[in-house]
C-alpha cells in the first residue's frame, strides 16, 4: 500500500514541476511602471509584463503591490484582481 501511495506523490510532483497540470496562480507583485497599453509588473520568473485591471472603477499607481492571477497558466490572460497595499 505504502508503494501505490509514493507513486501517486511521484507521479503529481512530477506533473507540477513539468507544469503538465494547469491551474489559476495568484501571486503578490508590483507595478513597475504604468504606460498606454496597461500596467507593467513583473511576472513568477522576473519578467515584465502589460497587464489589465479586472477591478472596476480602481486607479492603480506605480509602486502599489497588488494581486495578479494567471488564469490556467495562460501568460497572455494575466490580470490584476486585487490590491495588496497603497501606495508608499
Amino acid at each position: 500500500m505504502s508503494n501505490i501511495a509514493e507513486e501517486i506523490l511521484k507521479t503529481i510532483k512530477y506533473a507540477v514541476d513539468r507544469k503538465a497540470i494547469n491551474c489559476d496562480r495568484t501571486y503578490k507583485t508590483g507595478i513597475t511602471r504604468i504606460d498606454k497599453t496597461g500596467y507593467v509588473i513583473l511576472d513568477r520568473s522576473g519578467g515584465e509584463r502589460t497587464v489589465q485591471c479586472s477591478i472596476p472603477g480602481v486607479e492603480l499607481k506605480t509602486g502599489q503591490i497588488v494581486w495578479v492571477k494567471e488564469p490556467m497558466g495562460k501568460l497572455n490572460e494575466i490580470h490584476i484582481c486585487g490590491v495588496v497595499s497603497k501606495r508608499k
